[in-house]
């Protein structure tokens, strides 16, 4: 494997950058791994870097060479309690971009207060993995573009970003859907992985505050909970205050924040 020491003005003793791979960097001292780097690319295409380094100066060496070497724009996310991290990378040029709070959200609906919740007359709700697929890209398009046309989803949580091909429906499996008798009018992702994960819940603009919103979350916390899970999580970028309101109104809680950076 070809490797590319970064070296600007370095003794021989110093720490050594060097790019072991695509988007990969060490720094060495000697023969001992102090610091690795890496970028990828998420699946709306942008480009996040990540740095573990034991010390400050290690961190600004790899930061260094690694924007030397890959195009702008770059994001990376940090916890906002790091703030030592958080430094490192403003000292990088990085600035703040955007805030998102971190939810444990309960399932049981005796805590919820969601257990007789039910959809609006005409609407009923289609459990995950039995929606029918084209209505589901319908719905989730028409979100899109209303929010696009809005707020813009630079204030929906990160991962939900559309894709660059435009195909923003990754696993159908995972969502619940809201039906009327011609079409669906809002939807919920639930991923379960090593916690469950609400990854996102929408209504349909002229359909919003009828309850809809509710009976989604009702139904899919309602399953979580019969599965054995006691809470999932969920993020809501600080500006999205109806969102919020939705998660406190249920019982759940903020637990921390994270930061997304761009340079």
């Amino acid at each position: 494997m070809n490797t590319k020491p970064f070296a600007s003005g370095l003794s021989e003793n110093a720490v050594t950058i060097t790019r072991v791979a695509d988007r990969q960097w060490h720094a060495l001292d000697d023969d001992l791994v102090v610091g690795r780097g890496h970028a990828e690319h998420r699946p709306d295409g942008r480009l996040f870097v990540s740095i573990d380094a034991w010390h400050d100066a290690t961190f600004d060496r790899l930061a260094e060479a690694m924007l030397a070497e890959l195009p702008a724009p770059l994001y990376t996310v940090v916890d906002e309690a790091d703030a030592e991290l958080t430094a490192c990378w403003r000292r990088a040029g990085f600035t703040i971009r955007r805030r998102e709070w971190e939810y444990v959200v309960p399932t049981d609906p005796r805590v919820t207060g969601l257990e007789a919740v039910l959809p609006p007359s005409g609407v009923t709700i289609v459990p995950a993995g039995q929606a029918d697929e084209s209505l589901l890209r319908a719905v989730d398009r028409a979100i899109r573009d209303e929010v696009e046309a809005t707020v813009g989803w630079q204030s929906m949580p990160a991962e939900v970003v559309p894709r660059p091909a435009g195909d923003t429906i990754v696993d159908p499996s995972k969502y619940a859907v809201a039906a009327a008798p011609d079409r669906y009018l809002g939807l919920i992702r639930v991923v379960r992985v090593i916690r469950p994960r609400i990854g996102l819940v929408a209504v349909r603009a002229g359909e919003q505050r009828h309850g809809i919103a509710r009976a989604l979350l009702a139904h899919a916390l309602g399953t979580l909970h019969r599965s054995g899970f006691a809470a999932a999580w969920t993020e809501v970028h600080e500006s999205n205050q109806a969102a919020s309101a939705l998660f406190e109104g249920i019982g759940a809680r903020p637990t921390s924040s994270n930061l997304e950076l761009v340079r």
